[in-house]
Parts: C-alpha cells; sequence; structure tokens
C-alpha cells in the first residue's frame, strides 16, 4: 500500500509537505501541492481518513439523525427527499453522509453528543424531532454543531432551515376564500410540531384579514397521521354540515379528510373543497388529486448540508434559511355554490 513517505520520495519533498499539501494547508505553494496530488494519483495513494480524522480532529462526515421513524413515513416521503438533497449536496462536497435514527428509547440511553461521537461525525442534521423532546436541549447544549429542519432555533453551533409556513397556510386558505367560501375547518397536526403552531397562524391570519369570524371548534388536530385525520374530519362534518372547506395541515391528513367525505358520500370538490400541505408524491395521484401548498422538501435537505458544513468551516453569520412554498391547484376545489 503506497504511503506519504512513498509520495515524499517521488515528488521530492519532505513527508511533512506532502501531508500538509494534501490536508489542504495554505503554506504549501499552488505548484508543489499539484506536483504532489499528480503523484499520488500515479502511485494510487489512497489516504486512511480515519488516521487522518485522528490527526486532525475532523472526519469530514456529517449525519442525518431522523428521530421516530413510523409506518407512515413512507407514504409522505419526507425523509427520504431530505435525504436525497441531503446526499447530493455531499456529493458536491469531499464530506461523507451517514443516516443513523433515534426514538426515545435510544434517547435515554445515549446524548446526541454520543451518538454523533460513535458514528464520527462532525455535525448533524436533524428531522423529526418535536418542539416539547428533552432531547432537543441536549442539542443546543452540545457542542456537535447542527441544523434542525422545521424548529427555528438558532445559536453558535446551531441553525435551521423552514419554509415560511405562515405564508403557506394563508396562500392556502385565500385561494378557498377566493372561490367563495366561508364556513372553512382546519386539520391541523399537533401543538408540538412548530409548523403546526404557524400554519394555524397563517390561518387565522387569511381569515382574521378577509373579515371571516374564526370558529375554533373547526379546528381539529389530526396527528400528521391519515386515519386520525379520516375519523376526526367524519366526526367533524357529520355534525357540522354547513361546512363547505377544510384547509389540511398535510397532504397525509388531507387523504384522511378526502376518504371522510367520500364515506359521508359527499362530492369533493362540488360540496366539499380540500387543500393539503406538502405537494407529496401522493397528491397527485389520488382521486381526484388534491389541491396542496407544495414546498421542495429535497431543497431543504440540500440546504441543510450547504448550512451545516458552512457552520462547521464558520463560513456563515446567518444560522437560518427560510424556503419559499408556492400552491399547486388540482381537482380537490372549486367555487362555493352553496
Amino acid at each position: 500500500m503506497t504511503t506519504i513517505k512513498d509520495i515524499a520520495k517521488v515528488a521530492g519533498v519532505s513527508v511533512t509537505t506532502v501531508s500538509r499539501a494534501l490536508n489542504g494547508y495554505s503554506d504549501v505553494s499552488e505548484s508543489t501541492r499539484e506536483k504532489i496530488i499528480a503523484v499520488s494519483k500515479q502511485l494510487n495513494y489512497s489516504p486512511n481518513t480515519l488516521a487522518r480524522s485522528l490527526v486532525m480532529n475532523k472526519s469530514k462526515t456529517i449525519g442525518l439523525l431522523v428521530s421516530d421513524m413510523t409506518k407512515q413515513s413512507r407514504k409522505d416521503n419526507l425523509i427520504f427527499e431530505v435525504l436525497r438533497g441531503l446526499n447530493q449536496f455531499s456529493a458536491e462536497t469531499d464530506y461523507d453522509l451517514v443516516l443513523f435514527s433515534t426514538d426515545s428509547t435510544r434517547q435515554r440511553e445515549k446524548t446526541y453528543s454520543q451518538l454523533c461521537r460513535e458514528r464520527r461525525v462532525d455535525g448533524a442534521i436533524i428531522q423529526g424531532i418535536k418542539t416539547d423532546d428533552p432531547y432537543l436541549q441536549e442539542v443546543v447544549n452540545s457542542d456537535i454543531p447542527c441544523v434542525l429542519i422545521d424548529i427555528p432555533i438558532e445559536s453558535e453551533t446551531v441553525g435551521h432551515v423552514t419554509t415560511d409556513n405562515v405564508l403557506g397556510a394563508t396562500k392556502a386558505v385565500n385561494h378557498l376564500l377566493e372561490l367563495g367560501h366561508r364556513q372553512i375547518a382546519m386539520v391541523n397536526g399537533h401543538e408540538f410540531a412548530f409548523v403546526s403552531q404557524k400554519r394555524l397562524e397563517g390561518f387565522k391570519l387569511a381569515l382574521q384579514e378577509a373579515n371571516v369570524p374564526l370558529r375554533e371548534e373547526w379546528i381539529i388536530n389530526g396527528a400528521f397521521e391519515e386515519e386520525i385525520a379520516e375519523e376526526k374530519v367524519y366526526q367533524l362534518l357529520k355534525t357540522n354540515p354547513e361546512i363547505t372547506a377544510l384547509f389540511c395541515a398535510s397532504d397525509l391528513m388531507a387523504i384522511g379528510a378526502i376518504r371522510a367525505v367520500k364515506r359521508l358520500g359527499l362530492s369533493i370538490p362540488d360540496q366539499i373543497s380540500i387543500v393539503g400541505y406538502d405537494n407529496i408524491l401522493l397528491s397527485s395521484y389520488i382521486s381526484p388529486p388534491l389541491t396542496t401548498i407544495a414546498q421542495s422538501i429535497y431543497e431543504m435537505g440540500y440546504e441543510a448540508g450547504k448550512l451545516l458544513i458552512e457552520i462547521l468551516e464558520e463560513k456563515t453569520i446567518s444560522h437560518k434559511k427560510i424556503l419559499e412554498t408556492n400552491l399547486v391547484v388540482r381537482e380537490t376545489t372549486a367555487q362555493n355554490h352553496n
């Protein structure tokens, strides 16, 4: 196996110069660096990344830590899309990527810092953690940098990536208002999700600006789950037949709402209009295809990776990135004729 001593001998330089050139130190001239790189390629040199990480105290590896992966995850595909975007960014850099998951049991056994050090990652992107999770405070207090997806916490070592959830929700409700709907209900997620809080804020803001009275009893929580949303919507519409439209804080819950409406024998969109949120792959394939608020989860993963590297390499002042959303009109919304 080729070593840096072999490269130094062929290149006619010291072992120290080879080491510093290959590790990117600026005190090596560009011509010498190019010569050393050419020789290393000629000799098929493969660096011992573990040894290098021990010397430099950096592994050049980042992690995606996913909390509480459930069977619902395969439907909304959010984790895969974040991973896809993060993987693309990683491929464009010299950082490797590892995926590891956690849940409440593992969190009691190992801290965030222990998990990261065991897997030798320089930093992590974290998805799926709730705002009330004690683990979140561990993350914030750790000296290992991280980027949170959809939780707006910033510090010297913590950043976050999200979309403008308030604006996204107002776009959804304004679309329904423009179609003449005034009896609008909301299917939210749960109180311990930052996106739920912000989408509810956007829902209320849109109604307020349109001078439409808010009916608190028409705001229900579907826990971001299709089956729970179906049952909640079924009961809501059964007891409140005057409702003509639903804004759902996720597409999965909107799919559950569609099933509830069909169980009641009502027509979509003629009698009930529905708007979802996320624009997951399933939203364009269900019947009828779902009107929704699109956010690029892939882009969130990509930007989270980019922001984490900027924090690690101290190349950024702002530790947040807020992405845009847009309304995708399909076949679950129509003019209100009631």
